[in-house]
């Protein structure tokens, strides 16, 4: 069976919501990885951690069917390959700091030569990507992939519960992200107004930054909104981070409901 065979309308669709590319080269899908070996309980803080830390929807999880477990992030938004790498960069330095840098892959390249791979895909006789469940996703450290094709309409239900990243959730972690949003607002109202001294840009803050964006008049009321959420869900200021407390499953990869 080849991977072209892994398919259907639903899990087409799902995959467009989330992952489906912008106009001029930008991009919405966004891939942290982990390999030799790829390990779970690392991976997993970073799962946890942008969801307890940083209020983001939880990102789906995938088996590379090489060597690798993988986060994969979508945005509401698309941005540059650029600035998507650089988002990457900065959850890598956040949870994976201690990691060698040659066990990570952060996909798509800040060139955009490397883009994210299709998935489920055949990476072998009996190798296959796939999308996981969170509670099965120590079950693939040591072998991440497939030994048998997954289902499509299995894919599309594991997609189906994913929510993209909101400008202002992305702002939480690169504040530059939103002022790029708001850049086109700002100048269209700066040609109809007189005109008036914008606030300091350069922040080091995030929640002082969306402050900001959440009081400033000239801002597009939906990103003030989208702001005003991020706030609302961000934890108190130095909350300690959650270990990773991901439940192990015993069931066999070739049997595992949830793989799809």
């Amino acid at each position: 069976m080849s991977a072209a065979d892994i398919d259907s309308p639903r899990l087409r669709s799902e995959r467009e919501r989330l992952f489906g590319p912008g106009e001029h080269g930008q991009v919405r899908a966004l891939v942290l990885a982990l390999a030799r070996p790829a390990d779970w309980d690392v991976l997993g803080r970073v799962w946890k951690g942008v969801q307890d830390e940083l209020g983001w929807p939880a990102p789906g999880i995938a088996v590379s069917g090489t060597d690798a477990c993988q986060l994969w992030f979508s945005l509401a938004d698309p941005l540059p390959p650029a600035q998507a790498h650089a988002l990457l960069e900065r959850l890598r330095q956040r949870y994976l700091a201690e990691v060698p840098a040659h066990r990570v892959e952060l996909m798509p390249s800040a060139d955009g030569a490397r883009q994210v791979p299709r998935i489920p895909a055949a990476l072998g006789e009996e190798a296959w990507s796939a999308y996981v469940a969170p509670d099965l996703a120590p079950v693939f450290a040591e072998t991440p992939w497939l030994d048998i094709p997954p289902r499509a309409e299995g894919q599309a239900e594991l997609l189906s519960r994913l929510r993209p990243i909101s400008t202002a959730e992305c702002a939480m972690l690169l504040p530059e992200v939103a002022e790029r949003a708001a850049a086109p607002t700002a100048q269209g109202s700066a040609a109809s107004a007189p005109a008036v001294a914008a606030p300091a840009s350069a922040f080091t803050d995030p929640h002082a930054f969306l402050l900001q964006v959440m009081n400033d008049e000239r801002v597009d009321m939906a990103l003030r909104i989208e702001a005003a959420k991020a706030l609302l869900g961000a934890p108190a200021r130095g909350r300690a981070t959650s270990a990773s407390g991901t439940a192990t499953s015993t069931r066999k990869k070739s049997a595992a409901p949830e793989v799809g």
